[in-house]
């Protein structure tokens, strides 16, 4: 977190993320995780306990759109939080997480910053749900990844490439799908069904808490959404 000027009053935040995915499936963690806080879907209609969140259509859009953010957060002078989400992909956290600190001049909004780099993909991420890996899947592809890497041992977050893939993040999201797929679930990025469940998110928290490590960056969301809850209550 960065702090930019004294925070106001009100307790609202302002999410940026990058895509489709993230867009359908963050605020239905936010209602598991932060109850308390109602979307409004125009950001100068927050009063007290709101977010508001807006889809910048992939990377870099989501860069330029941070300091049009800025911009309505200054306007508003409302908002507590700027919370930027995007993918890591191939770049690494901190070069993420520089690029987003580059886009705002110092004191150029009354909010704090705070940057959540998924690392590889929002994908990468889901593949931490114990519950949904198989050990003995039908898919013969998923057999070989698995081989290849274990994602309910070893960290999603570490998991590098895997031949005829261009990206990482490709790889991840091929690997999610056909695990959700074992289990019966038809995963794409317009329909990213089933991950944004409260009992996959419960599984997705048990996982951190019982290898502590692992999945850092998503431990960081967590962390953050666990620092509004205590401000509120």
């Amino acid at each position: 977190m960065n702090s930019q000027k004294e925070l106001p009053e009100k307790l609202n935040i302002y999410f940026l993320v990058e895509g489709k995915t993230e867009k359908k499936i963050y605020p239905q963690w936010i209602s598991h995780l932060l109850p308390e806080l109602k979307r409004v879907h125009s950001f100068d209609d927050v009063d007290d306990h709101n977010y508001y969140l807006f889809n910048c259509g992939g990377y870099p859009h989501i860069l330029n759109d941070i300091p049009k953010a800025a911009e309505d957060i200054s306007n508003c002078g409302k908002y507590a939080y700027l919370v930027v989400c995007l993918d890591a992909d191939e770049s690494t956290v901190e070069e993420r997480k520089k690029e987003v600190i580059e886009k705002l001049k110092p004191g150029e909004m009354n909010a704090q910053l705070v940057v959540i780099v998924q690392n590889r993909c929002f994908e990468t991420w889901f593949l931490g749900n114990r519950n949904v890996y198989s050990r003995n899947p039908q898919d013969e592809f998923l057999r070989v990844y698995n081989n290849f890497y274990n994602v309910s041992r070893k960290d999603p977050e570490l998991m590098p490439n895997f031949q005829g893939f261009n990206k990482i993040q490709q790889f991840h999201k091929d690997y999610l799908k056909r695990m959700l797929a074992e289990r019966g679930i038809s995963y794409t990025e317009a329909n990213p069904r089933g991950v944004g469940e409260s009992r996959y998110v419960k599984e997705l928290k048990k996982r951190i808490s019982d290898m502590p490590g692992q999945l850092e960056t998503l431990h960081n969301f967590f962390t953050f959404c666990g620092s509004i809850r205590r401000i509120i209550n």
